[in-house]
C-alpha cells in the first residue's frame, strides 16, 4: 500500500506542491509596500488631476483600481493564512485590507473556505459560488426562475449591478449562523469603512470624494467579479455530481489558468494561476508561477487569453451530458411575463450572490 500511494499521480501532484506553501515575510512585506504605497499615489494623484481635467483623473484612478484587485490579493491570500507565517499577522491585515476592498474578512474567509471544498461539485452549489444551472434544471424551472436566472447572468448585471450588491450591500450584513468573531468583524469592517469615508468627505468634499473612489470602486469591483467568474466557467470546465466529483480534478480542470500579460498578471496577483492555487491554496500569491512552472500535470491546464476568455460571456448553462457550457435552449427561450421585477428580485434573493476566487 506504501509503495501504490508513493506513485498516485495525485499524491504526487500534492505533495509537489510542498516547497512552494511557505510564506516568506520579506516577500509579504514588500508585497504589501508595492501595493498600498502606489494605491494611495495614484488616488492621490487622481484627485490632484482633477484640478487640470477629469478626463486626465481618469486613467490614474484605473490604475488605483488595478491596485484594489492586487489589495484584494494580499487580503485573500490572508483567508488562507497563506501571506504570512504567523495567524495574528494574516488577520491583521486581511482585516485592514479588506476595509480597503469593503469586505469583511471572517465572514469571506468562511464563504471563500467553502468555495475551495465544493467548487465544481453539483450537489454542493450555493455557497461562496456564482448561481448555474444545468440545461435540465433550466427546462424544469419555473418562468420565474428561468427569468431571475436570466437576470442574473446578463453581463449589465453581473458586471455592473454585481460591485454594487456584493461589496457595498452584501458586505454589510452577516450570514446566518455566523459565530460571534465574524459577527463582529462584519460590524468593525463597516465601522472603519464609514470613518475612512466620513474623514476623507471631510477632507476633500462629498463631491470631490465620489468622483475620485467613484470609479476607483467601480472599476476594480467589476474586474474583481470577471477575475472570479471567468476563472471558473469556461470551456471544457469540470463540474460533476458528488459520487463522482474529484478534489484535485475540480482543481486543476475546473480552475483555469488565465495566461494574462506580464504587467496585468502581476496588478492581479498571479491569480491567473487560479488551477494551481485550488490544488493548494496555502501557496501565497508570489510562488504560484513558481509551482506552476516547476510541475508538467499543471502547465497542461486550460490555458485562456484574453481573446478566449470573451468566450465566456456567452456561456449560460451546464450541459450534463456534453460537459460543456451552452446557450439557453430554444425550447424554453420564449413566453417569460413582464413587469416582474419584483418577483425576480424574491428569486434572486434566494440564490447565492456571493462570488469569491
Amino acid at each position: 500500500m506504501t509503495a501504490s500511494r508513493a506513485h498516485n499521480p495525485i499524491t504526487e501532484l500534492k505533495q509537489h506542491m510542498k516547497p512552494y506553501e511557505k510564506a516568506d515575510t520579506k516577500a509579504s512585506v514588500f508585497q504589501l509596500l508595492n501595493t498600498i504605497i502606489p494605491l494611495i499615489l495614484f488616488w492621490v494623484g487622481g484627485y490632484l488631476a482633477m484640478s487640470i481635467s477629469y478626463w486626465l483623473a481618469l486613467p490614474l484612478l484605473l490604475v488605483a483600481s488595478g491596485f484594489v484587485i492586487r489589495t484584494f490579493i494580499i487580503f485573500h491570500d490572508c483567508t488562507h493564512g497563506s501571506f504570512f507565517k504567523n495567524k495574528k499577522a494574516n488577520d491583521i491585515v486581511g482585516t485592514i485590507t479588506g476595509v480597503i476592498t469593503i469586505m469583511p474578512y471572517r465572514k469571506w474567509k468562511y464563504s471563500h473556505t467553502m468555495h475551495h471544498a465544493t467548487s465544481s461539485n453539483l450537489d454542493k452549489r450555493g455557497e461562496g459560488d456564482m448561481w448555474l444551472l444545468t440545461t435540465e434544471e433550466y427546462e424544469q424551472a419555473s418562468f420565474w426562475t428561468r427569468l431571475a436566472y436570466r437576470f442574473y447572468r446578463n453581463p449589465l448585471v453581473m458586471f455592473g449591478i454585481g460591485p454594487i450588491f456584493v461589496f457595498l450591500i452584501q458586505g454589510r450584513f452577516n450570514r446566518k449562523g455566523a459565530k460571534a468573531l465574524e459577527r463582529r468583524n462584519t460590524h468593525l469592517t463597516t465601522i472603519l469603512i464609514v470613518l475612512l469615508y466620513a474623514g476623507l468627505v471631510w477632507a476633500m468634499g462629498w463631491q470631490a470624494f465620489l468622483l475620485v473612489q467613484g470609479p476607483v470602486f467601480f472599476f476594480s469591483g467589476m474586474l474583481g467579479i470577471w477575475l472570479f467568474y471567468v476563472q471558473h466557467q469556461f470551456e471544457d470546465s469540470y463540474f460533476e455530481h458528488e459520487e463522482e466529483w474529484n478534489y484535485v480534478n475540480a482543481a486543476v480542470e475546473g480552475s483555469s489558468y488565465y495566461k494574462l500579460p506580464k504587467p496585468l498578471q502581476w496588478i492581479t496577483g498571479n491569480i491567473g494561476f487560479h488551477h494551481v492555487h485550488h490544488l493548494s491554496p496555502k501557496v501565497p500569491n508570489y510562488n504560484l508561477e513558481k509551482a506552476h512552472d516547476s510541475s508538467i500535470p499543471l502547465q497542461k491546464a486550460t490555458t485562456i487569453t484574453l481573446k478566449t476568455s470573451l468566450q465566456s460571456l456567452k456561456f449560460r448553462l451546464w450541459d450534463e451530458e456534453t460537459k460543456t457550457f451552452t446557450g439557453y435552449s430554444r425550447k424554453v427561450r420564449s413566453g417569460l411575463p413582464k413587469n416582474a421585477v419584483q418577483t425576480v428580485s424574491r428569486e434572486l434573493n434566494k440564490k447565492t450572490a456571493l462570488p469569491h476566487d
